[in-house]
């Protein structure tokens, strides 16, 4: 039997959004509102909202996915939420224009 294992995105009170793994998301997006860990990223920033998940049978893919996603910017990151797949390859390239002095 597998365990599920959820990838997700939460939209803090500030506007920044915060990545993570669980196994039980339920839970988990009850313990980021209610605060039981004070050096947690959203420890200051609920109530959190959970704007997006995905399902995983493999906790490390899971985990690698996780990784990627905490180092995309806010547009990409908005992109994976509202469903707009066809962005994600234009926001993952980095304008490298030279500036002329």
């Amino acid at each position: 039997m597998y365990k599920l294992i959820y990838l997700y995105i939460l939209k803090c009170k500030d506007g920044t959004y915060y990545t993570g793994v669980t196994n039980n998301l339920e839970k988990r997006l009850g313990e980021h509102n209610s605060g039981t860990n004070k050096e947690a990223y959203t420890f200051n920033r609920k109530p959190v909202v959970l704007v997006w998940h995905e399902i995983f049978n493999d906790y490390n893919l899971a985990f690698n996915w996780e990784t990627q996603i905490k180092k995309w910017s806010v547009k990409k990151k908005e992109a994976l939420i509202n469903n707009q797949f066809e962005l994600l390859p234009k926001l993952s390239k980095k304008d490298f224009i030279k500036k002329e002095l």
